[in-house]
């Protein structure tokens, strides 16, 4: 047996199931059990991600591989080594660890074993819900070790960390820390950017993005920040959802990374969201939903502590789900961006020069909750290839493989609005949610794809003239201002903050736009 070389892992809680997890946190005081059958808890003072705390060590591996900088901050072996020694000490104090072993990727030909080791019940529980079980049949060897330890914390002065909270990725050891947080998304999206890393070396994209199937076989890719809509606008009872948040790109087609769901609940209804609503269930992980202590009734509306409120659950607890979670290649992309300006069109059409350009810009507008450190206002922001955080290569190389990609089986995309029209945040509203599905399942259909456009004045985009189930004046963002002139002005200072932005990326940037011509 493997022991990660804690010497007291043998006789730790290994591979539980379902209820006897439920069981082991409800016994260990981790939370409560909600009404549906849910089981709720806090995560305390960290209710998102920490990347400014997350890091990768720099070794001969990485070294020349990595984009070094304020997203991919450098840890020496040496630190890494001292930090490791350090925890293993630590969880020899625990007298109760537990243990998942899951693969990351559907496609048998790229998954990858990864083994979890928690402090926590419930933590064990997040990473069943969300990765991929081992079959009976199935052989696990684990590539990649997880040490989540909540109660761990890294010391700035002798690690050089900034904090006592650490996320640290060693490719050479294969292993990841995850101290002084109790925040489950940070096992989620340590295996994403693992996935990142080695996945394009096999001629894989990896993408930040959900994916969906039609029952003729076409494939949708949703790709956009946290809060934009990728859960939500995937998960339609039309379609099979084969993933909503991870997948990879290879010359077979799609294929999702994990195994389960990661959806934001803030606002959650069942009118609108019902497949997400029926999914929250005995299983389901709820991070920092607020419920009545006497009748255990859920508030979804409640952002008291936090607006980043999460339900991680199995993705077959989604009726439609795709079993496997597998697709042949997207005939649509869509781009969600969640504009707080409120001059983004509803939705647009991309020429292969502009989904270049978009996918490298990565806008929208992070809402609060998401990471440490944001206020109650979203914050206009641009994230490359729609997933920065997470990207341990440059962003060109991402980008490059997916206009290869898109070229060569012929891909239409498309720009989605899903922030704010009528006027910016604060003025204006958010769009309506059955009117960006009606225009989602028109693009997705192909029933935009033939549609006459209008040139976008400010940003040249085609904007359809008619979409099916929604009012013309609802595509016509400039119109739905009271002041046309402040759109206007709105519309031109968003425009020269994607030309600032996307100066960084210099020649390679030029370059890539102008070979999808």
């Amino acid at each position: 047996m493997d022991t990660a070389g804690i010497r007291n892992l043998e006789g730790a809680h290994w591979n539980l199931e379902t209820s006897p997890l439920v069981e082991k946190a409800i016994q260990r005081h981790e939370g409560l059990l909600a009404n549906n059958g849910a089981f709720v808890v806090r995560t305390g003072q960290f209710t998102g991600r920490s990347p400014k705390d997350k890091y990768i060590v720099r070794e001969e591996g990485t070294e020349a591989a990595v984009d070094w900088g304020a997203v991919n901050q450098p840890m020496s072996e040496a630190a890494f080594d001292q930090l490791h020694a350090r925890m293993l000490k630590f969880w020899e104090g625990e007298e109760e660890l537990f243990v998942q072993d899951c693969f990351a990727g559907a496609d048998p030909a790229y998954a990858l074993p990864i083994r979890v080791i928690a402090q926590r019940a419930w933590h064990s529980l997040f990473a069943r819900d969300l990765f991929i079980r081992p079959g009976a049949a199935d052989e696990h060897r684990p590539e990649f070790t997880i040490f989540f330890a909540p109660t761990f914390y890294a010391d700035p002065e002798r690690d050089g960390t900034r904090s006592k909270t650490c996320i640290a990725i060693n490719f050479k050891s294969r292993q990841v820390i995850i101290a002084g947080t109790e925040y489950a998304g940070e096992v989620k999206k340590s295996v994403f950017s693992i996935l990142n890393y080695l996945l394009p070396a096999r001629e894989v994209l990896p993408m930040h993005c959900s994916a969906n199937i039609g029952e003729d076989g076409n494939v949708a890719l949703f790709f956009g920040l946290s809060g934009t809509g990728k859960t939500t606008l995937s998960a339609d009872p039309d379609r099979s959802l084969i993933g909503d948040d991870e997948h990879g790109w290879s010359d077979d087609g799609v294929f999702n990374f994990e195994g389960g769901c990661y959806a934001k609940c803030i606002h959650l209804s069942q009118e609108k969201e019902p497949q997400i609503w029926d999914a929250i269930r005995y299983g389901t992980v709820l991070e920092n939903v607020v419920m009545d202590p006497a009748s255990r009734i859920l508030d979804f509306d409640s952002d008291e502590l936090t607006e980043n409120t999460r339900a991680a659950y199995p993705i077959d607890y989604i009726e439609n789900a795709a079993n496997p979670s597998l697709g042949g290649h997207p005939s649509h992309i869509l781009f969600l961006t969640a504009d707080a300006f409120g001059v983004i069109p509803p939705i647009s059409r991309l020429t292969p020069e502009q989904a270049m350009y978009h996918f490298l810009s990565g806008y929208t507008a992070k809402l609060a909750g998401t990471e440490r450190g944001l206020g109650k206002e979203p914050t206009a922001t641009f994230s490359s290839c729609f997933g920065e955080p997470f990207l341990p290569r440059p962003a060109v190389v991402y980008a490059r493989m997916l206009g290869e990609k898109m070229r060569r089986h012929n891909v239409r995309c498309y720009l989605v609005n899903t922030g704010w029209v009528a006027g910016p945040h604060g003025i204006g509203h958010r769009m309506n949610l059955p009117q960006t599905r009606a225009m989602v399942n028109a693009a997705v259909n192909g029933e935009l794809d033939g549609v006459a456009a209008v040139m976008h004045p400010v940003f040249q985009v085609g904007v359809p003239k008619h979409c099916p189930g929604v009012p013309e004046e609802v595509l016509d963002a400039r119109g739905q201002w009271s002041d046309p002139a402040a759109y206007d002005r709105a519309a031109a200072h968003l425009h020269q903050l994607f030309q600032k932005n996307f100066a960084k990326f210099g020649a390679a940037g030029d370059e890539l736009v102008q070979r999808s011509r």
